[in-house]
């Protein structure tokens, strides 16, 4: 009895049902941190702007209001979203040496960021769909993607994204971790909080399977069977300035798709396969997941899309005008 009582103890002294986590900073560069954080916020900085941008150019431009254009402004805002929901600890470990988070902390922000991953996802299926159509069934886009349609695809995204991230996280909260609980990245990320638990992982584990199989297990075969039917639809067009034309109209969706899976495909693999890779890669890989989407896709739809680079000049011409006046 009383060894069964001095082994509970050296338990209750190794774990903790209310734990704080340690955030990671960038690995071996600690004495730069202030440094480093120059680069993070110039990216942060591009981030929120240009999304922000693409947001208010779509909302007060009526030429872009269309169907097209509505999937986009999603993307913005899911892009805005993960910017905002990483962006707090990051900079506050850069800036002040901020690293401790609670677990109920740790969870809001889990929720917030892998939540608006998933949006992201459901988007980009989303713009496939629609570029699917707008090639492969023109006389049919208006009446498929007609508005009341496109906000039930928007609602059907956002209950998805609710019903798969709050079970894994809620699944958090019964367990013990032990005291050690050094993450591997400046933000929390669900398989990297999860590994540190002394309990039984198994209900949340077999959850953020469920999570990655109804997510980016359906949601990347969606992207590419549509490209599929696009390919073999573009193929049939007997003119070359067409076929170019049209496999114009996806070099944006194809960028985006690419920043967006290559990045989170790669960090997965990392947890998965590279437990021994030192740890900079993984603190680079994780970084690198979140910023590269929200960064690069305001730069590739403005570079890419006419309507997009037009509504954009048409803003700065008419605030330019204004300031002269």
């Amino acid at each position: 009895m009383l060894q069964i009582q001095e082994n509970m103890q050296i338990l209750s002294n190794l774990t903790s049902k209310f734990p704080t986590f340690l955030l990671a900073g960038i690995p071996g560069l600690e004495s730069a941190h202030v440094w480093i954080s120059i680069p993070f916020c110039c990216l942060y900085t591009t981030a929120l702007s240009g999304n922000s941008m693409i947001l208010f150019v779509i909302i007060t431009q009526k030429s872009l209001h269309e169907p097209m254009y509505y999937f986009l402004s999603m993307l913005s805002a899911a892009d805005l979203g993960l910017t905002v929901s990483t962006m707090s600890t990051t900079l506050s470990i850069l800036w002040f040496d901020a690293i401790e988070i609670n677990l109920d902390t740790c969870i809001i922000q889990m929720f917030f960021l892998h939540g608006f991953t998933f949006i992201e996802s459901g988007v980009l299926v989303a713009m496939a769909f629609d570029r699917y159509v707008a090639i492969c069934d023109p006389l049919r886009y208006t009446t498929l993607l007609t508005n009341s349609r496109i906000i039930q695809m928007g609602l059907l995204m956002t209950i998805r994204t609710v019903v798969l991230v709050v079970p894994p996280l809620l699944l958090l909260k019964p367990l013990y971790f032990c005291r050690t609980n050094v993450l591997s990245h400046s933000y929390c990320y669900h398989p990297d909080v999860i590994k540190l638990a002394c309990s039984d992982t198994w209900a949340s584990s077999i959850c953020g399977l469920i999570d990655l199989i109804l997510t980016t297990g359906i949601d990347t075969p969606c992207i590419i069977l549509s490209y599929i039917l696009i390919i073999h639809s573009v193929l049939s067009i007997a003119s070359p300035e067409e076929r170019h034309k049209v496999f114009n109209t996806c070099i944006s969706h194809i960028g985006a798709v690419a920043v967006f899976y290559i990045p989170m495909m790669s960090l997965s693999l990392v947890h998965r396969y590279g437990p021994s890779a030192p740890k900079i890669v993984h603190s680079m890989m994780a970084n690198i997941y979140l910023l590269l989407p929200p960064v690069l896709n305001p730069i590739i739809y403005s570079v890419k899309t006419k309507q997009i680079r037009k509504a954009i000049y048409s803003v700065f011409s008419l605030q330019n005008k204004q300031m002269i006046a």
